[in-house]
Parts: structure tokens; sequence; C-alpha cells
């Protein structure tokens, strides 16, 4: 089913006003200016669909600041003009959402500069329930890479999937059977050696320490196969060891705090 981000963003709306903006319907009808602005450092992610929202009210919102921009505190990043109570009827909506994005984003550009431009940053579906569309495309803005959006994508065969069927091998050539490229998460470099010889495309390195990596590209390299799978980290990073993981010479690091840890940047809308 294809995202329909307009009916997302309704369904947003709708879930904040209820029956009516009780408070709102007491102003004079009155056609209004107001900006938000930033009161903080932060890479800016969502402001096209904060604009959506105000549409949806029947208000025009210019955008200032670009998704993708850097923005300073104080600045401005969107003006909009049109009905005061329309206007405030909306802000709570696009703020959440225009916070929440930023605040991903600009946290997913400080973990990127940590890492060599070879290894990419990658989101995990550690999402918010109605959110994963939205957290995704901040993580993408801010230099990661969104990985799988739905379980329909590809296929990653985790430990929870191993031990209902007891067998990681047998996964794997289900697996090849029928797919060209999929996933396997190991906690062993035993594991990960079986995963490459079969044929597994990724292979996630569950837990595994920067040195414990280390020595599973090497148990690969000593193989002559690391070249045959692209490796991830996953698992307790963040960003003060985030640096570590990048010199081990994984191709992707994926961390869910970017997305289920977020801290929304701090933006006030003012009329």
């Amino acid at each position: 089913m294809a995202f329909n981000s307009k009916k997302q963003l309704s369904q947003f709306l709708a879930e904040d006003i209820g029956k009516g903006d009780i408070t709102s319907k007491l102003l004079a009808k009155k056609k209004i200016s107001v900006k938000i602005i930033s009161r903080e450092n932060a890479i800016i992610a969502g402001a096209s669909y904060a604009k959506e929202i105000f549409k949806l009210k029947g208000c025009n919102a210019r955008i200032v600041k670009k998704d993708g921009s850097k923005i300073k505190p104080n600045q401005t990043i969107m003006i909009i003009t049109g009905d005061a109570g329309n206007i405030l009827t909306c802000e709570r909506t696009a703020l959440n959402l225009l916070t929440r994005m930023s605040g991903i984003a600009t946290q997913t550009n400080e973990l990127v500069k940590k890492i060599p431009k070879k290894t990419k940053l990658y989101a995990t579906r550690k999402t918010a329930p109605g959110l994963r569309y939205f957290d995704k495309e901040a993580v993408e803005i801010g230099g990661g890479k969104k990985h799988r959006l739905q379980l329909d994508e590809m296929v990653m065969i985790k430990d929870n999937h191993i031990a209902a069927e007891d067998s990681l091998l047998s996964l794997i050539k289900k697996a090849k059977r029928k797919y060209k490229k999929f996933e396997v998460e190991v906690e062993n470099t035993s594991d990960a050696v079986l995963a490459a010889k079969e044929g597994a495309t990724i292979i996630m390195l569950d837990n595994f320490t920067p040195a414990q990596i280390k020595k599973a590209i090497l148990d690969l390299k000593n193989k002559k196969i690391r070249n045959k799978v692209m490796l991830e980290a996953s698992g307790g990073i963040n960003s003060k060891n985030i640096s570590k993981y990048g010199q081990t010479g994984v191709d992707i690091i994926s961390v869910g705090s970017i997305t289920n840890s977020v801290k929304g940047i701090d933006m006030s809308l003012e009329v």
C-alpha cells in the first residue's frame, strides 16, 4: 500500500482536534501572521509536512528554511498567514512533527560526522507506530539511510527467528530458495562465517564489541569471503562509542536511539 502523507497528516490533526478546538473558537475572526522559530542549533526536517498541516485548515505557509537546512537560535523556519483560530488549531500538531523530525535529523547528522564516509548509518524499525515514514525520512535528511520501512521489503533472519526454527542453516537455505537478497543476524563469529559461506547478503553483528568485529572481519578475510558480504554493526551503539565502531571496517552501523529516543528541537510559534 502506497504511503499517503496527506491522509496521515489529516489523522494527526484530527486526533488533536477531537470534536473541535473549543478554545480557538472563542477568538474573533481575524487574519494574522505568525512565524515558527528555532531556539537552538539544528538540522531542519519536516518543514514540508508542517506546511501541509496548516494548509489543511486553509492557512498559507511559506517555508524560510527548507528540509536539510542548518539553523541557529532565533532564526525563522516558516511564516504562516490565515485565520487566527485555524492557525492556532494547527500549531501543536505542526510543531510536534517538525520538532521531532528535526531532532532525529540533527542527532543523525551528529553521528554521521563521527564515522568514515564509506560507512553508512542506518535507522532501525524502532519507531513510534504511525510515525515510521516520517522518522525514517528525517534520518535520511540528516545523512543516514532508512533500512527497511516494512517487513515485506527484505528478509532479515534475527535471533528469535533462529530460536523458533531451531536452525540457522535451515532458515538461510529457505531464504536462498526464494530471495536473492537477505540479511542474517549473528551473535558469534562462527555463525558469521556460516552465513557468509551460505550466501547471506548482509550479516548483522549483533552486540559485538569493536574488538570482536575486527576479529570477525579477520576470520572472514582469512577464509576469503569478506568481500562477498556487507557487515552491519548493531546493538548498544551511541555517540560515545560510534567512532570506534566506525574504525572497525564495517559497511553499516545501525542505531535505534535516533528514532526511539528522540530529543525534539526547541521551537516555538509566535504571533
